[in-house]
């Protein structure tokens, strides 16, 4: 899961600030940046909404960190 810490370094966040802001404890963090603990689906979307990302940018599946389009209602 090396893109779950790169984005949060390139927007220099602290895991503590991710934390405060996603409600994602650091510690649950750290094993996903470390690849110890695979991401919930809801977690993924925590925080895929959060850095303004794709869940597939964040499971390391695509380079591109734009987001999709959001869905038409």
């Amino acid at each position: 899961m090396k893109n779950i810490k790169l984005i949060r370094v390139i927007n220099d966040y602290t895991q503590l600030k991710v934390q405060m802001e996603t409600g994602i404890s650091q510690s649950v963090l750290s094993k996903y940046e470390c690849g110890e603990l695979l991401p919930t689906s809801e977690n993924l979307m925590i925080l895929a909404k959060f850095y303004k990302t794709s869940v597939d940018f964040l499971l390391d599946l695509t380079d591109e960190q734009a987001p999709y389009p959001p869905k038409e209602k």
